[in-house]
């Protein structure tokens, strides 16, 4: 009776680890997705993309690149362009700069142009920010002075011109932001000056 008493539980106690949850879970890490470029354009047959971090892994780090100059002709030129992109511990950032911004002829000009993102996490719950600087703005020879974000502007010959454009998710774990400083489009031509974003997913 011994015997077969003590088997039963020997199987009894075989079946509960067997269908037992696991006493402990691997935690999910905290995941990272960003990007920024100084300058991408597409117009008249051209398309470029220039101080561009590529994108951020997952698993985070640190990206950066420059570039000196770049003109073409029409479309856009600026100095000392350079971006980075980076995501560790609990946060995703993005900041793109340039100088000496020259867009469409003229139609668009900056002394200097700044974009920033980022997306952080906190008790497992994301959220966003971001801005644009633009110094010395003038638009159709016209200074402008940014203050709210997404400032549209409509010119002759259906130019627009967005300042500061933001976009921006967040819900839960995750976030997501993504600052334009400028973004110029119209007939034929689509331009962006110092874009970043940044995402985040909590763990």
């Amino acid at each position: 009776m011994n015997e077969k008493r003590t088997s039963m539980i020997a199987i009894c106690l075989t079946a509960v680890l067997a269908f037992s949850p696991a006493v402990s879970f691997a935690q999910s890490a905290t995941t990272f997705s960003g990007e920024a470029v100084a300058l991408k354009a597409s117009a008249a047959g051209v398309s470029l993309a220039l101080a561009d971090t590529g994108p951020l892994p997952s698993s985070g780090g640190n990206l950066s690149t420059s570039v000196a100059s770049v003109s073409v002709a029409g479309i856009a030129s600026a100095d000392t362009l350079s971006s980075s992109t980076s995501g560790s511990g609990a946060t995703s950032q993005s900041q793109s700069t340039l100088q000496d911004v020259n867009l469409v002829n003229g139609l668009v000009a900056a002394t200097a142009v700044k974009s920033n993102s980022s997306a952080t996490c906190s008790n497992g719950r994301a959220a966003t920010s971001g801005n644009a600087q633009l110094v010395g703005l003038t638009v159709a020879g016209q200074s402008i002075l940014v203050s709210n974000p997404n400032l549209s502007i409509s010119l002759p010959g259906g130019i627009s011109v967005i300042i500061n454009q933001q976009t921006s998710s967040s819900g839960g774990t995750s976030g997501s932001m993504t600052v334009n400083a400028l973004h110029v489009t119209g007939p034929g031509i689509d331009v962006v000056v110092a874009s970043a974003q940044s995402d985040i997913t909590c763990s």
